[in-house]
């Protein structure tokens, strides 16, 4: 009888999680499929139509646009959801693998590790019998992912879709970022440690002694969720800011998701299988050590959001060389220490080094080798998205290809406007501002080739270091296309007051150009989301289905001969 009950509440169990997860999908549903809806712009009033010969100074207006065509527009807007919906769905599952890489991480912490034969023991004297251990380590290990989903969902629901996007273009989160994970890897190397108030804690704990049933075994997990707080909250806290920083609604909770399922999954094994709780390796030193090499990936990953800051603000000091240099010297040191020539007050003394931190040693500094030759203009794959951009980068040894064709050299305008603010791709030559590049663009005679982009996007600078560069890709963008970058996260840049003619988000008139980009991509193309490329003709009716990022050059290739051959058409 006590068999079936204990089987039917872990059954209550999934189905809770389970439903967890089905109400928070459907109530954000259409926030998360209806990018519209996510930044609320509001409708304007059409301006008089331009007459032709004035095309080279032709004032281009979201609204006009968006005026233009609507039964041809209506026809794509299928297509445009399915491309947002797959680059939404490729986000979630790249926050669902990180999750579960920092749950495994956070189970070889020296909070977590040493207490998963105590919780074995306990569940296996508690039940009286193994079946009913297994069962009560099934509805534990449940328990684990319920917490931390819920705490998940509770961030998705305080800041919401458009404050995770906001979040993910700030100048002043993003630099935020960077000071938390500082902060937490300075805890990782054991100068203090992030704790919870011990009172409750405390009181947690009790109910977990006093309770009975289910109760008794969720507010264990729950003690363990807090108990273990200083070693897994800087893993939570890391994972929550990169999610947040993809600007995804679910993406939060997907991310806790992956992490609790790699937290709870050895807990239930070792139940399930003993013989996996004995070949588990034993506890020791080596535990602070992989506590600290996260502490080295924290302070590099740290980086990445200083950069997002420094291009955000505009204040181009943290070129792409000190990134480098100070990833350089850190996996340096990880090298060092792993070979035992660092040691923190945590550290416990090391005689000998065994083969596996040799290995590991060797990685290190092998990988801290690899990116040296990107201070001298190396594109260094393996860091795209987050390192800065080329184009922050003094010192180039090869020249890349940076002038254009010899066609576009003659005709191309020698200063391009908000050039002296926004950074071309090196060997780019593109437009800033709409209007320009559509004037231009009609002179020439050549389709358009829309980049919506921003300064802290990952995906839009992997394109620019790892497709653009390829020798079809480069030619075809530079000799067949006009280049337009609209910036659609720069908040520093305002454009002329006459120029304004729409509300931004905040429902008030602005002069700011990144509100302008979002609004001009969101209305017209249906989506908010970026990388999106747009092959466009003049009338900027998109030739083909606009793309997001795609990491292979020959099926981008491919893409822009596309467009190239429906403008011919």
């Amino acid at each position: 009888m006590r068999l079936n009950n204990l089987i039917t509440s872990t059954k209550v169990l999934v189905i809770a999680a389970f439903l967890c997860f089905v109400s928070a999908t459907a109530a954000f549903a259409q926030d998360a499929d209806t990018t519209m809806t996510d930044i609320e712009f509001t409708d304007i009033a059409p301006e008089p139509a331009v007459a032709a010969k004035d095309t080279a100074t032709a004032k281009v207006s979201p609204a006009v646009v968006a005026n233009q065509d609507s039964v041809s527009t209506a026809k794509d807007a299928g297509a445009k959801a399915s491309t947002v919906a797959t680059e939404k769905d490729k986000t979630l599952w790249e926050t669902f693998i990180a999750g579960l890489v920092g749950g495994f991480l956070a189970f070889l912490m020296p909070c977590i590790f040493p207490m998963v034969p105590l919780t074995i023991s306990y569940f296996t004297k508690r039940a009286g019998s193994k079946g009913k251990g297994i069962g009560q380590a099934l509805i534990y290990g449940l328990s684990i992912i319920v917490i931390y989903v819920a705490f998940g969902l509770l961030i998705t629901v305080i800041f919401g879709s458009a404050g995770l996007n906001a979040l993910s273009a700030s100048g002043l989160f993003n630099f935020l970022f960077f000071i938390l994970l500082v902060v937490f890897a300075i805890s990782f190397f054991g100068a203090f440690e992030i704790t919870l108030p011990s009172s409750f804690v405390n009181k947690i704990d009790s109910k977990a002694d006093n309770s009975k049933g289910l109760a008794g075994i969720f507010f264990m997990a729950a003690s363990l969720a807090l108990v273990s707080f200083s070693c897994t909250g800087p893993i939570i806290g890391t994972l929550l800011v990169q999610a947040s920083s993809k600007g995804e609604l679910l993406a939060p909770a997907i991310g806790m998701f992956g992490f609790a399922l790699a937290l709870a999954l050895p807990f239930t094994l070792s139940a399930i299988f003993p013989g996996f709780l004995s070949s588990m390796p034993k506890s020791g030193g080596w535990l602070n050590s992989v506590k600290v090499c996260l502490g080295f990936l924290e302070l590099a990953l740290a980086l990445k959001f200083l950069s997002s800051a420094d291009l955000a603000w505009h204040w181009e000091w943290f070129d792409r060389e000190i990134f480098l240099v100070l990833w350089i010297v850190i996996f340096t040191l990880m090298g060092i220490y792993l070979l035992g020539k660092i040691k923190f007050s945590h550290d416990s003394d090391l005689p000998y080094v065994s083969v596996p931190r040799l290995f590991f040693a060797i990685l290190s500094f092998s990988f801290a080798v690899y990116i040296l030759p990107g201070l001298w203009g190396a594109p260094v794959s393996v860091l795209s998205g987050l390192a800065p951009p080329m184009n922050t980068q003094d010192f180039i040894l090869s020249g890349n290809g940076s002038a254009p064709s010899s066609a576009a050299s003659a005709e191309f305008p020698a200063k391009v406007k908000y050039s002296e603010s926004l950074k071309a791709p090196v060997g780019f030559h593109p437009f800033f501002e709409l209007e320009e590049g559509l004037a231009y663009a009609k002179k020439v005679n050549k389709p358009i080739l829309l980049d919506f982009t921003g300064h802290t996007c990952v995906n839009c600078r992997r394109m620019e270091d790892l497709v653009w560069v390829d020798k079809e890709v480069g030619r075809l963008i530079k000799e067949e296309y006009v280049l337009i970058q609209l910036y659609a996260d720069d908040r520093n840049i305002k454009m002329d007051k006459d120029k304004i003619h729409y509300s931004d988000i905040l429902k008030r008139n602005t002069d700011d150009l990144g509100y302008w980009n979002l609004d001009f991509q969101a209305t017209r193309y249906g989506s908010n989301a970026q990388p999106l490329y747009v092959l466009a003709g003049h009338d900027l009716n998109a030739l083909v289905k606009p793309q997001g990022a795609i990491f292979d050059a020959k099926e981008y290739a491919a893409y822009l001969q596309s467009g190239l051959a429906a403008f011919k058409k």
